[in-house]
C-alpha cells in the first residue's frame, strides 16, 4: 500500500520522559499540507467527564498548529460509542474558531465501545467527497486518529485493513486500559509509527504536542519556485497548483483560464446559480429569498410584513399569503374578518350532555332514553332502576397524585348521574395497590353529595398494581349483605366498575370469572397504559358495551359520558315500582299526539295556500 505520508520516525523512547518536554505554545504552524483529518475518539462510558475535557484539549491543540483551510489542512471530528455520532465533517469549518466551539460543545454518549463501526462509518462517510474529502486523484493524504481507553467490543482487524486499502492511514492511540493487540490492528505499517500507548490521560494532552510533529515538514509552496498563477498545494515531497473558483487549470499545471463556475456543480445553490465575474453566485426563485448561508433559499414571510388584516390568523404562501379563521369560525367574504359558524364552540352554552350548533343558535341534547329538563340544559338522570354500584380504583403508583385528583373526579361524575338514595341506588367504593382497602361499603351513605364528600376525602394508596386482588374482596366482601347489598331475591342489579391504568401483577382470570358467574355485571375502564386483554377479560359480554379506554387521565369524561348509559338498568326496580315515561305506552301515545298535530299543519298550510293562489289572481286582474 503507498504511504500517504512520509513521516520521520518518532521520537518517542518513553512516555514518562513526555513531561519533562517544554509546551510549545504559539509555536509555528504547520505549513506541510494540505490534509483531510479526522479524529476518531472513544467517549464509551469508561471514559470519565475529566479524562474526555483531555480529549477535548488534545485534539485543539493539534488543530491550533495546523494550517487550517479549505485549500489547506480539513478536520473532521467523530465520537462514538455503541452507536456513532459525526461532530462535524471535513465540509464543516474552514477556520479553528468554529472547530474549537465545536468541539467544546460535544456531549459524550456514555455506552459501549464499537471501534470497528466507528471505523466503518469514518471509511463509509466521513472520508466521503459528500462529507468534504478531497478526491484521491488530488493525492491530499487522508489521516485518521483513532484514541480509545479500552478494548473494542466488535472486529477491528477487517474494518481496517479496508480503510487502509481505501487509502486512508491509520493512527491509534490508546489511553490506559487500551488493548495494545486491538491498536496494532487498527494501525497503519509501520506499526511503531503509528501505534501509541499513552499511560494516562494526564500525559495525552503532551503527547498530542510530539504528535503534531509528525504531521509536519518542508512546505515544498514556499521551497520552490512554484509558478502557480493562483495558489499553490503543499503535498508530501512536491507540490501542485489550483484555480480560484470559476477556473480550470490549464494544460502547463500552473495558469489558470476562467470557466463556467455554475457548470461545475460544486456551487450548491439550492435554487439558481448565476455566474459574476469569474466566480458565481446563488439566487432564489421569486416569493423566496437567500439565507445568510448564500445557498439556501426560504419562503418568504408575507404575514411579517404587518399589512394582512387578518382577523384571526394570516397563512403566508408562495408569492401571498391568506387569512384563516379559528376554530367554530367561518371567513367572511372580505376574505380577512371571522364570523362564528360553531356556537357551541364559541360560547359558554352550558349543556350537561351535548351541544348542536345550528345557523346563529345553539341548542342542548340528551343521550338516547334521556329527555331535556325544563332548564334547556341538563338531562333526567338514572331514574329507570335501582342498582348496587361498587366502584373499584386503582390506587397504584403508576397513576401518580395528580391523575389519581382526575380519578376520584370521574367517580364523582357517575354518582352525579345517579339516584342515590335509602331505597334508590347504592354507591360504594374499594381502593386498591398492594392491598385492597374499602373506602366505603354500599350501606354507608343515602345522598349523591354524601357520596362525593366521601370520595373527595379518600387517600392515595400508591405502591403496586394487584387488580385479582381486588376483585376477589369485591365479589367476597363488597357485594355481602353485611356491607349494605340488598338480597338476590330483591332483584336489585349488582354492578361493579373496575378502574385501572396498568398490567396487573397477580392474576386476574378466576375471580373475573366469579364475579360475573356470582351475577355482578362488569364494567371495565382503562387509561394510558391499561393492558386491554385484561379489560376484556373483566367486562360482562357484550364487552364492546362494557368495556371502555381513554389514552389519558385528561379525557375521562368521554368514558363517564358512556358509562351512564350503560349503568343504568332496563329493569332492577327493586321493591318500589316506577313508571318510565319512556316505556313502549308512552311512546305510542306521544306518536298519536305528533301525528294529530302534523295533520291539523296540514290542512291550515293547504288553506294559506289556497289563499294565497285567490290573492294572486285578484292582483292579476287589476293589473
Amino acid at each position: 500500500m503507498m504511504k500517504l505520508l512520509h513521516i520521520a520516525p518518532l521520537v518517542l523512547l518513553a512516555f514518562t520522559t513526555l513531561e519533562a518536554r517544554p509546551k510549545v505554545l504559539g509555536a509555528t504552524k504547520c505549513k506541510t499540507g494540505p490534509l483531510d483529518m479526522v479524529f476518531v475518539i472513544d467517549s464509551s462510558r469508561s471514559v470519565r467527564p475529566f479524562e474526555f475535557e483531555t480529549m477535548r484539549r488534545f485534539m485543539i491543540d493539534i488543530i491550533r498548529n495546523l494550517d487550517i483551510g479549505p485549500n489547506a489542512t480539513r478536520v473532521g471530528v467523530i465520537q462514538y460509542s455503541s452507536q456513532v455520532q459525526n461532530v462535524f465533517s471535513l465540509k464543516s469549518f474552514f477556520n479553528r474558531a468554529d472547530m474549537e466551539k465545536a468541539i467544546n460543545s460535544i456531549i459524550p454518549l456514555a455506552q459501549g465501545t464499537m471501534t470497528g463501526l466507528a471505523i466503518q462509518y469514518a471509511m463509509n462517510v466521513g472520508f466521503s467527497t459528500q462529507e468534504g474529502a478531497r478526491p484521491l486523484h488530488k493525492k491530499i493524504p487522508r489521516v485518521a486518529v483513532i484514541v480509545t481507553d479500552g478494548r473494542p467490543q466488535d472486529r477491528v482487524t477487517d474494518v481496517a485493513a479496508q480503510a487502509r486499502a481505501a487509502g486512508i492511514e491509520i493512527y491509534a492511540v490508546g489511553v490506559q486500559r487500551a488493548d495494545m493487540n486491538s491498536l496494532r490492528a487498527m494501525a497503519s505499517p509501520p506499526l511503531e509509527e503509528h501505534v501509541f500507548l499513552v499511560e494516562s490521560f494526564d500525559l495525552i494532552q503532551q503527547f498530542g504536542k510530539q504528535f503534531q510533529d509528525k504531521l509536519c515538514g518542508v512546505d515544498m509552496c514556499t521551497e520552490l519556485d512554484h509558478g502557480c498563477q493562483h495558489t499553490c498545494v503543499s503535498v508530501p515531497g512536491s507540490f501542485y497548483c489550483q484555480c480560484n473558483p470559476g477556473y480550470k487549470l490549464n494544460a502547463d499545471g500552473k495558469t489558470c483560464s476562467i470557466i463556467d463556475a455554475c457548470a461545475g456543480g460544486r456551487h450548491g445553490c439550492e435554487h439558481q446559480c448565476v455566474n459574476v465575474q469569474g466566480s458565481y453566485a446563488c439566487r432564489c426563485r421569486t416569493g423566496y429569498q437567500l439565507n445568510q448561508d448564500k445557498k439556501t433559499c426560504s419562503m418568504i414571510n408575507f404575514c411579517n410584513f404587518g399589512n394582512h388584516s387578518c382577523q384571526h390568523e394570516c397563512v403566508s404562501i408562495l408569492n401571498g399569503f391568506y387569512c384563516r379563521c379559528r376554530d367554530g369560525y367561518t371567513l367572511q367574504n372580505d376574505g380577512k374578518t371571522c364570523l362564528a359558524s360553531d356556537l357551541c364552540n364559541s360560547v359558554e352554552h352550558g349543556c350537561e350532555f351535548k351541544c348542536v350548533s345550528t345557523t346563529g343558535s345553539y341548542h342542548c341534547v340528551c343521550p338516547e332514553g334521556q329527555q331535556l329538563q325544563a332548564d334547556k340544559k341538563t338531562c333526567n338522570k338514572c331514574k329507570a332502576g335501582h342498582i348496587d354500584l361498587v366502584l373499584v380504583i386503582d390506587g397504584s403508583k403508576s397513576v401518580r397524585p395528580q391523575n389519581f385528583e382526575l380519578v376520584k373526579q370521574f367517580v364523582n361524575q357517575i354518582v352525579d348521574f345517579l339516584d342515590v338514595s335509602p331505597h334508590g341506588t347504592h354507591v360504594g367504593l374499594v381502593q386498591y395497590s398492594s392491598r385492597v382497602r374499602t373506602e366505603f361499603p354500599l350501606n354507608k351513605y343515602t345522598t349523591a353529595a354524601d357520596v362525593k364528600k366521601a370520595v373527595q376525602r379518600v387517600q392515595y394508596m400508591e405502591k403496586g398494581t394487584m387488580t385479582g386482588l381486588a376483585l376477589r374482596h369485591m365479589v367476597e366482601h363488597s357485594f355481602s349483605e353485611a356491607e349494605g347489598a340488598r338480597p338476590l331475591s330483591h332483584n336489585v342489579p349488582r354492578i361493579g366498575l373496575v378502574f385501572t391504568d396498568g398490567r396487573s401483577q397477580d392474576d386476574i382470570s378466576e375471580w373475573a370469572r366469579r364475579a360475573k358467574e356470582s351475577g355482578i355485571v362488569m364494567f371495565a375502564v382503562g387509561v394510558g397504559k391499561a393492558v386491554e386483554q385484561e379489560l376484556r377479560e373483566i367486562a360482562s359480554e357484550p364487552v364492546e358495551r362494557h368495556f371502555s379506554y381513554s389514552a389519558d387521565f385528561n379525557t375521562m369524561t368521554n368514558i363517564a359520558e358512556n358509562l351512564k348509559l350503560n349503568i343504568c338498568p332496563e329493569e332492577g326496580k327493586g321493591e318500589t315500582e316506577f313508571r318510565n315515561p319512556c316505556e313502549c305506552e308512552a311512546l305510542v301515545q306521544f306518536q298519536t299526539n305528533t301525528i294529530t298535530i302534523l295533520e291539523d299543519l296540514t290542512d291550515k298550510i293547504a288553506r294559506m295556500t289556497a289563499r294565497l293562489d285567490q290573492l294572486e289572481n285578484q292582483i292579476g286582474k287589476k293589473k
